[in-house]
């Protein structure tokens, strides 16, 4: 099982600096991973400062050496899928093959969509993701594409260079469960990144649901997908300095099927986006079990 880090994109970690030392630490301490937050504004109400995520992680990718550097979760339907590829190789080749990149619809919809006069309709957003991560995945081929869709236009167009990665960076996909269609489009990816209707966000989710999704997730899975790595990223607060209760809380998530443990705060938290919080966490490392 591998561990990362979840930090948002506003607040003290609106500050590239800021990112860059927690990831270093991170790093430091045995973490294997940090992913951001990718929002506008989260809450249009809040005064807080949001940092650009790309810009923030391009800083991180050249203070670290060795974790892994992604977003939970960057929503494909408010992007140009030509200038998100772009970015993501760019981020992959600063770091030497890196990045994790995860999609899902984003939100809050109203707040992140509907400020600025994007669509706000579930059904069409959930078209524009499948869509868009289509075009991503053949973008980073560096091949010649032609594309007509419903929503996005491609004229015999190569994108070069490619991403490190081969094929590609490993695309997480999130949803909530027990939502069944998030789960299914994760299946034909390398990853699902779920939040539960049962535990929010920075709160463990329970074992038996975890569980049930890892198996139907891999009823969905392609038949030329069966067998390649997929990861099942979950997360909440993890006892620090202190192994045995680790490994109660984590161990069965992992037996369940859980690969990764995302150390994550819960919304209400008052360090959520605070530097010292975060650092402080950081640096007794990674959960121990």
């Amino acid at each position: 099982m591998r561990f990362s880090m979840n930090v948002p994109n506003f607040g003290d970690f609106a500050d590239a600096r800021n990112v860059a030392a927690l990831a270093k630490a991170a790093e430091t301490a045995g973490w294997d991973g940090l992913f951001l937050w990718d929002h506008v504004v989260h809450d249009k109400d809040s005064s807080r400062p949001v940092g650009d995520p790309w810009m923030l992680l391009t800083a991180t990718a050249l203070a670290t050496t060795s974790i892994r550097l992604g977003t939970l979760v960057t929503p494909v339907p408010r992007r140009r899928p030509h200038q998100l590829a772009r970015q993501v190789t760019t981020l992959d080749r600063i770091s030497g093959g890196r990045v994790v990149f995860a999609a899902g619809l984003g939100g809050p919809v109203e707040d992140e969509y509907g400020s600025f006069g994007e669509p706000t309709d579930e059904i069409l957003l959930a078209e524009r993701l499948d869509e868009g991560l289509g075009l991503l995945e053949q973008y980073w081929t560096g091949k010649r594409i032609t594309h007509r869709g419903r929503h996005f236009q491609a004229q015999d167009v190569a994108l070069l260079p490619r991403p490190v990665q081969r094929p590609r960076p490993p695309v997480w996909i999130a949803g909530y469960w027990p939502n069944r269609r998030p789960m299914r489009r994760a299946a034909r990816w390398d990853g699902v990144v779920p939040l539960f209707a049962s535990a929010g966000h920075g709160r463990t989710p329970p074992v038996e649901e975890v569980r049930d999704l890892v198996a139907y997730v891999g009823r969905h899975r392609p038949d030329h997908r069966r067998g390649a790595p997929f990861e099942v990223v979950v997360g909440g607060v993890s006892p620090a300095n202190d192994a045995a209760a680790a490994r109660d809380l984590i161990g069965p998530l992992r037996d369940a099927g859980a690969t990764w443990w995302d150390e994550r705060l819960p919304l209400g938290d008052p360090g959520l986006s605070r530097l010292d919080t975060l650092l402080h966490r950081a640096g007794q490392g990674p959960p121990r079990i």
